[in-house]
């Protein structure tokens, strides 16, 4: 699965345990209704933030997580993560009212290298 939208958060990573460490974004979705949805990275995933910055474009490939959990008490309760693998950055969109870059005049020359016959070669 992705999740695309505009980077909030780069938490710093996290040492858990000795052998455990994760790193949290947060992207905020670009919708009628935006999601600031909370990724985890854990393990070597953690150093794939490092060359982002808040306000990016990203796509974020993700899995879903859960599991169960029985309190000492007998109750069973269910967690999900959602954990990111893979980050990359979106292309971003030219701000509105700036017109793309004009083609060299070269571009928009007459042709001058046909002769009479290709030159009205239209069927009416």
């Amino acid at each position: 699965m992705e999740v695309s939208g505009k980077i909030k958060v780069i938490n710093a990573e996290q040492q858990v345990s000795a052998s455990f460490k994760k790193r949290e974004l947060v992207v905020t979705t670009d919708e009628q209704y935006p999601q600031h949805i909370m990724i985890e990275f854990t393990q070597d995933k953690c150093d794939l933030l490092n060359n982002y910055h808040i306000g990016e474009p990203v796509k974020v490939s993700i899995n879903i997580r859960g599991r169960e959990w029985v309190s000492p008490q007998g109750e069973t309760k269910y967690f999900n993560s959602i954990q990111g693998w893979r980050i990359e950055k979106l292309a971003t969109e030219a701000p509105q009212g700036q017109v793309p870059p004009m083609p060299a005049a070269a571009a928009f020359e007459p042709a001058s290298n046909f002769t009479e016959e290709e030159h009205d070669d239209l069927p009416f």
